[in-house]
């Protein structure tokens, strides 16, 4: 019985437009921030290094380098003050936490690129080897 009261409770809260983003995705959260009477929105990007919870409670942790330090945040997915989430580059990941990141410095950081094909047919995008081209044999005298 409370399974359901909760269920439906949550089920108000949840955003309906949300961007789909996975871990190792370099992302743009647009929080919104109140100082005194005025709202404005700040910009924290940086690359997602865990999701956790499901439902209302879901969260997740992007991580940046600033000034040389590491600086991680923790967002809930359907916090209303998330005004946006913009997903800049998709990063291939084969883990579900990557906090291995944090013992990374430099370049080490970085995370392969997913690139998708893109191009209106299917192939399109693909790459084909040339077939070598056979040398004339030579004219015997």
């Amino acid at each position: 019985m409370s399974q359901k009261i909760l269920a439906a409770v949550e089920a108000g809260s949840l955003k309906a437009e949300l961007p789909t983003f996975a871990i190792g995705d370099t992302v743009d959260v647009h929080t919104r921030i109140l100082e005194g009477e005025k709202e404005r929105v700040q910009i924290f990007n940086g690359v997602v290094i865990a999701r956790s919870g499901a439902g209302s409670r879901e969260m997740f942790t992007v991580r940046r380098i600033v000034a040389g330090e590491g600086v991680e945040r923790k967002f809930p997915l359907h916090s209303p003050k998330i005004a946006k989430i913009e997903v800049k580059r998709s990063g291939i990941s084969r883990r579900a936490k990557l906090y291995y990141l944090r013992d990374r410095a430099g370049k080490s950081t970085r995370l392969r690129e997913k690139r998708d094909d893109v191009g209106g047919e299917a192939g399109a995008g693909k790459t084909v080897k040339a077939a070598k081209a056979k040398k004339p044999a030579a004219a015997k005298t």
